[in-house]
């Protein structure tokens, strides 16, 4: 299979947890290009999450393509899982460090760079455990951006800074206030203020990331609607509309984003084009599995969705379109793959997780 195929998801899904790695860190011309025009090492500050792990091993090998010989630091705890998350970077050429921030004086091991892909996040359990997630998401950016002031910095964020939105109004973009529903989102909101202020105080150069949501064959929203349509459980329709992107793509989007960190701080919406019904994805699932779906829920006006138009003007439409990732996830699920455990609770409303 060429690169190009490999990337744009022709042919059928892959069939291995390791084809799947392959195929979401695979980087493609236009990003060789962008990592050939930044200079430096790279640091990824909490790589040992759900994306983590394939965006380091993209900007290894995306920069190795470019010919430049960088250094590529995946930073993380690396705990449960992630003695074998280690050794697949290092068999990738990445190095790691294990290293928790929340400890007293962590931040003076981490290495020096110009050039920073901030991922560290707290989200599942912030329910009863507030000050935990208030301590992740708004304490410690101020802890990595002091370390890293003057640097380029691109910080993942979430479209749950936004409201929830009535889809005939056209979803949030960049301009659009903020309103974060839920002490979660408001502690997102906050690592994003802590990260401008830094750009605006401290000389960093930064872009925050806002995205929603990253889909694969293992987590996300199509995953979990293909996995009820296909186990015969009700699909639940409170949050009525999505946006979806495939994380290669998300990845790559992230890594270019390297290019347009700005003072003031800019912001990147990142997510696939369609807003898509939640109905429609369940019967296109139903048909692929040729049964009949079920579903529980009122579909509401307002949904969580987010115009990323910004983006896909400044580095293309996605790679791997909707209808493939959702035709790749549906033999996934019918070949029992392998599934991460992580339900992304799309459908909350509240903003309680």
């Amino acid at each position: 299979m060429s690169d190009n195929a490999l990337i744009d998801g022709h042919g059928d899904a892959p069939r291995t947890v390791e084809a799947l790695d392959d195929v979401l860190s695979a980087p493609d011309d236009a990003l060789v290009e962008d990592l050939a025009a930044v200079e430096g090492d790279i640091v990824i500050v909490g790589a040992g999450g759900k994306m983590g792990p394939t965006l380091a091993r993209m900007a290894k090998h995306g920069s190795m393509r470019a010919g430049t010989d960088r250094r590529v630091i995946a930073v993380s705890r690396f705990a449960g899982a992630g003695s074998s998350q280690r050794q697949l970077l290092h068999d990738a050429g990445v190095e790691t460090l294990p290293l928790d921030l929340l400890e007293p004086h962590s931040a003076e091991r981490l290495p020096e760079a110009p050039n920073v892909v901030y991922m560290l996040g707290r989200k599942f359990g912030t329910t009863g455990a507030e000050p935990l997630t208030w301590a992740v998401n708004t304490y410690l950016p101020g802890v990595v951006a002091s370390r890293y002031a003057g640097a380029r910095i691109v910080v993942f964020s979430t479209g749950n800074v936004y409201p929830l939105t009535p889809a005939q109004q056209g979803a949030p973009d960049e301009m659009h206030p903020v309103a974060p529903v839920g002490e979660y989102a408001q502690s997102c909101l906050g690592r994003e203020r802590v990260f401008a202020d830094a750009a605006q105080r401290l000389g960093a150069q930064v872009l925050i990331y806002r995205l929603n949501y990253a889909v694969e064959l293992r987590y996300g929203v199509l995953l979990e609607v293909g996995a009820a349509v296909w186990e015969g459980r009700p699909v639940d329709l409170r949050m009525g509309r999505v946006n979806v992107i495939w994380q290669r793509d998300a990845n790559a989007y992230a890594l270019r984003a390297l290019r347009h960190c700005d003072s003031p701080a800019a912001v990147l919406n990142a997510s696939g084009p369609e807003t898509t019904s939640v109905r429609w994805l369940a019967d296109r699932f139903a048909s692929r599995f040729e049964r009949e779906p079920l579903f529980t829920g009122e579909e509401g006006d307002s949904a969580l969705l987010t115009n990323a138009g910004r983006a896909h003007a400044a580095f293309g439409y996605p790679r791997v379109p909707l209808l493939t990732a959702l035709e790749w996830t549906a033999q996934w699920i019918r070949g029992e793959g392998s599934r991460l455990d992580k339900p992304t609770r799309f459908q909350e409303q509240q903003g309680r997780f």
